[in-house]
């Protein structure tokens, strides 16, 4: 089984006035992480250093037991990366596109050519194969760089927003290939869509602010928050005063009638409210909207 051990890593820009990580520590075993925070929490340095694009000021990451600046090349051999930016080469067509990653990662013409049919089959891009990655999508592109980083079966998976732009049938069919394919591998998953990790990802990892918030189950975490999700009546007139007070999670229009879901530790008095079920966005909301 792959370990990973991230070890009290920080990480400072502009001459050490911005801290993007601050002695962060986390150990990653087989199996799907949740990687949360608000934008600027540090999860791109963290991903940067992790796989070797960036270096820290302190701390050290070791795969298995070994410091990846010592293994080298050897560490980038069991590394498979997807970047959040879609920087692809355009008047490549996707196969040639695959062909060229398959090279630099030093696949084998025999194995490259089985992966690229295997993976252009699991992307859903097989009729794709040979139109020009200019012409793509967005969520095409997502779905091709899912595919080179997944090329040379790594034992850890880095993946930056894989479901952006991807329509609901297209995640759930990465979802659960990412669910599937992570026995043997560490996937560190850094997303926005709060809901494609919350039944796939073994633990959470909360970030705000370069620190480790919380690291747990995502059933542990919710139970923090349990007792503290309201779903409340209220009319038009009063809708402001709840997204001016409260850490509102959702809006239904119900006739003349608003149904406020709502995440706080001190619900409102003379109003029709429903505790409910809390759920991993709510609890994304209560630790990251604070003020409220």
């Amino acid at each position: 089984m792959p370990t990973l051990e991230i070890k009290n890593i920080s990480k400072t820009y502009k001459k050490g006035t911005v801290k993007a990580l601050d002695d962060f520590s986390v150990t990653l075993t087989s199996g799907v992480y949740g990687l949360l925070g608000p934008n600027g929490a540090g999860k791109s340095t963290l991903m940067n250093i992790i796989t070797d694009n960036l270096n820290a000021d302190n701390g050290e990451i070791l795969y298995d037991g070994e410091n990846i600046k010592k293994l080298g090349k050897d560490y980038r051999t069991v590394l498979g990366y997807m970047p959040q930016q879609q920087g692809l080469y355009d008047d490549f067509t996707l196969n040639r596109f695959l062909w060229y990653m398959a090279a630099l990662k030093g696949l084998k013409k025999k194995e490259a050519k089985q992966k690229i049919t295997s993976l252009l089959e699991t992307v859903n891009l097989k009729e794709s194969a040979h139109k020009k990655l200019g012409s793509f999508s967005g969520g095409m592109k997502q779905r091709a760089l899912i595919a080179q980083a997944l090329l040379n079966d790594p034992k850890i998976l880095i993946l930056d927003e894989p479901t952006a732009g991807l329509d609901p049938k297209e995640r759930i069919r990465i979802r659960n290939f990412i669910s599937e394919i992570a026995e043997n591998k560490i996937v560190l998953i850094s997303t926005h869509v709060v809901s494609d990790i919350e039944f796939i990802a073994k633990e959470i990892i909360l970030l705000k602010s370069g620190q480790l918030v919380s690291h747990d189950t995502c059933n542990n975490l919710i139970k923090e928050i349990e007792n503290k999700v309201f779903e409340i009546e209220t009319d038009r007139e009063n809708l402001k005063y709840f997204q001016d007070n409260y850490r509102v999670s959702n809006l239904c229009h119900n006739d003349d009638k608003i149904i406020v879901r709502t995440v706080t530790d001190n619900p409102p008095e003379n109003y029709k409210i429903q505790p409910v079920k809390p759920t991993l966005e709510d609890l994304y909301l209560y630790v990251f909207e604070s003020g409220k």
